[in-house]
């Protein structure tokens, strides 16, 4: 049965509009306790004394928790597996507040208004210590990341990366223009509509049970073992459905604070954060500037580039050692630069932290160098798309840092036939409008990876089960976010068995149940899962063949599998429930197989958007009033589902570009942008037509040639809309977002 290529409904969208779908905090748990947090009101403190005496005295409080009574193991909450190296500098409490919605204290209550109200009875004693809110500021707080002792110091830089390729002396002396720009990003948050939350309970055998809304059960378990110091066959976790993470759920936040006071109080718990608290006590995207110098010839070649990025992570590394390289991995990617140098440092500040958010890096370092190159085509007279043309890789490249092949990179039919459906050319007209308003289009073109390899245990494992009713089980650690990922790798699986999308029964991710795997996260679930269970589903289809072949008094070759049925030649043949039916009554086991798929590839996946804007003048208002976005995706497994991570990229983009910004005070370092109402988005007013043109040329190494799109549709959207303001009003805006303050300024 094909279901490759189709519009396949959500698997679980009829559950979801319903109401049905349980998410975390819907779950009733008998005898659950609630716990409420303190959070710091300052940016960077010690905590001098902890006064719980009346939050204790209120009817229905269990526990107060504070940095005197909780665990003292450092820990890092990004890691993916336990035993990965990564710089551990938090704790569930830390006696040094180090950003404004750090953790003081937690209460333990019998509700969560009681907790809620005795945790503002706490009486906190701080005494403050100097704050640092500016990421070039804070190059100045230099020394050693550790002491000799493993003891974290806060010093810089955390993170830094370096790499040179090419004679950049030679390239720059050559070139016909240079290029020098400085761009900076905002720091945005990720607005699930579901904000944070976790159950802890434990368990008869003495473990502990966590139910979490996560990327990866794996990761949550890793990340909980290291904070409480347990053995890891202590802890359990099963994962909850989400309502949105974009990144956000990527690191177990929540989750070693309730495994503990869940052990310690022999009792189930739960925690969830309300708006305010998901905004100031979680992560955000981190805030970067970068410095771009580019020199080309008067054709527009590319013969020299020199980037410099400085990234703010905030107050704990979380994955931020992380970025710097992210950000050198992906730059390289998409264009064929003879000579490049790079320099790239993480550095920590007295903010919120940052963390993953759709692209990891992807979306600021395409902003610089995007609007960069814009900027560079304007100087030289030359058409934006032309210039891309110009210096775009080809497939079958090989990336210099990492020397990886990009594979079947099809970033050139993206521009073009993107280019074309957009009336490009046409629409191409530095300026247009009179007075108060002018119209102007912007491109940006952007790759993105497709996995972790060659790193980070890039494997997955794979379990496919006939079930006694026909259908068949899926045993694999999958994490759909909410964007449909179990639907596409429900239709990988049920295209090799000859069965719908809907009669795939997955298995929710449990650290019991499923062999380890990554989670989802860097664009891995449809190019890696979906391998694993492509591969598992041509061996279960085998030995559902093979199981047939007495009952059918037929030979294997000529079996197949469709309409949930094994079929003869002439299309008679034995439904797959009635097989089972004869298998279990004569004691045998029903047929399954297991695959385990190691990547040897990442290529890239490729992009490129294409804006239409209308700038106002006199109030300093963007509107996008057109937009396209053509992606190279290898193959669309559901064109629905990739045509809505497009839309709802495109959303996060424009978002990024014009309005999302959190707002750090400089002075006391609070957040401006601490709630839906203090945070301006994208919303549907503001939302242009979208179109959507998807290039399946294929990607040999993926399931059914097919290739990510999950993160690559934010990435060039933001660099896209600021090229057409630029294009519109004859400037050169690099800041984001671009408020209407900014572009008054820039028009005098």
């Amino acid at each position: 049965m094909n279901q490759i290529s189709r519009r396949v409904p959500l698997v679980d969208g009829v559950a979801k509009v319903t109401g049905a779908l349980q998410f975390t905090a819907d779950l009733n748990v008998e005898e659950l306790l609630y716990s409420a947090l303190v959070l710091s009101p300052r940016p960077h403190a010690r905590v001098a004394h902890v006064d719980v005496t009346s939050a204790l005295a209120v009817e229905g409080v269990h526990a107060v928790f504070w940095h005197e009574n909780t665990p003292q193991h450092h820990y890092n909450s990004s890691i993916w597996f336990a035993g990965q190296e990564a710089l551990a500098d938090e704790r569930m409490f830390p006696p040094v507040v180090r950003h404004v919605g750090d953790r003081v204290a937690a209460v333990v209550a019998d509700t969560e208004e009681i907790a809620r109200h005795a945790g503002r009875l706490i009486s906190v004693e701080y005494v403050d210590l100097p704050a640092i809110f500016d990421a070039e500021a804070a190059l100045a707080h230099a020394g050693p990341v550790m002491h000799d002792d493993g003891i974290p110091t806060f010093m810089n830089p955390v993170a830094e990366e370096s790499f040179t390729h090419g004679d950049l002396d030679a390239g720059f002396a050559a070139a016909d223009l240079m290029v020098e720009t400085r761009v900076t990003t905002p720091r945005s948050h990720h607005c699930a509509i579901e904000p944070h939350a976790c159950i802890a309970k434990p368990e008869p055998d003495g473990r502990i049970l966590i139910l979490s809304p996560c990327q990866s059960v794996f990761a949550v378990q890793a990340v909980v073992v290291q904070a409480l110091g347990v053995r890891q066959d202590k802890i359990r976790v099963v994962k909850t459905p989400i309502g949105g993470s974009f990144g956000g759920k990527a690191e177990p936040i929540l989750d070693p604070l309730c495994a503990f006071f869940a052990q310690m109080l022999a009792r189930p718990v739960m925690i969830r954060y309300d708006r305010h608290e998901t905004f100031i006590a979680t992560r955000t995207r981190s805030s970067v500037t970068g410095w771009m110098r580019i020199g080309l010839s008067s054709d527009g070649r590319i013969l020299a580039r020199e980037t410099e990025t400085l990234v703010d992570i905030g107050s704990y590394c979380t994955g931020g050692n992380y970025l710097p390289s992210s950000m050198l991995q992906r730059l390289v990617r998409l264009y064929d630069v003879p000579a490049e140098r790079f320099r790239g440092r993480a550095v920590y500040t007295n903010t919120v932290p940052a963390g993953a958010f759709r692209g990891y890096g992807s979306p600021q370092i395409h902003t610089v160098a995007e609007i960069t190159l814009d900027i560079a085509a304007r100087r030289l007279g030359m058409d934006p798309v032309a210039i891309r043309l110009r210096n775009l890789i080809n497939p079958g490249a090989i990336e210099p840092w990492q020397g990886l092949d990009v594979g079947n990179a099809r970033g050139r039919e993206c521009l073009m036939r993107g280019a074309d459906a957009f009336g490009w050319k046409a629409r191409r007209q530095p300026g247009a409008g009179r007075g108060r308003w002018r119209r102007g289009v912007g491109v940006a073109s952007a790759t993105h990876i497709n996995g972790c390899y060659p790193g980070f245990h890039e494997e997955t494992t794979a379990t496919l089960r006939l079930l006694p009713d026909g259908r068949a089980e899926l045993v694999c650690a999958l994490h759909d976010l909410g964007c449909g990922a179990d639907t596409t790798l429900a239709q990988i699986a049920g295209d090799t068995l000859g069965l719908r999308a809907s009669d795939i029964v997955i298995v929710p991710a449990d650290t019991d149940s499923c062999p380890y795997d990554l989670g989802t996260r860097a664009s891995r679930m449809t190019y890696i899962c979906g391998e694993a269970i492509r591969r598992a589903g041509i061996a279960l289809a085998e030995a559902i063949r093979t199981a047939a072949v007495l009952e059918l008094n037929t030979e294997v070759r000529g079996l197949r599998l469709e309409g949930g049925a094994v079929r003869r030649p002439d299309g008679s043949g034995l439904a797959l429930s009635d097989l089972a039916a004869r298998l279990g009554a004569r004691g045998e086991e029903l047929p399954a197989a297991t695959e385990i798929y190691r990547a040897q590839a990442n290529p890239g996946s490729y992009a490129a958007h294409f804006a239409e804007v209308e700038v106002d003048r006199l109030t300093g208002r963007v509107r996008v009033t057109d937009y396209l976005a053509a992606h190279d995706v290898g193959r669309a497994i559901n064109p629905m589902l990739v045509e809505g991570q497009i839309h709802g990229g495109i959303q996060i983009g424009i978002g990024y570009a014009l309005y999302e910004d959190v707002a750090i005070d400089p002075v006391t370092g609070r957040m401006r942008g601490d709630s839906f109402s203090r945070y301006t988005l994208a919303n549907a007013s503001e939302m242009p037509p979208m179109r959507v043109l998807l290039i399946e040329e294929g990607e040999p190494t993926g399931p059914f040639g097919a290739k990510a799109v999950g993160e690559i549709a934010t990435i060039p959207v933001a660099a896209a809309v600021v090229n057409a303001v630029n294009d519109a009003l004859g400037t050169e805006l690099t800041d984001l977002p671009l408020s209407p303050e900014r572009v008054l300024a820039s028009v005098g």
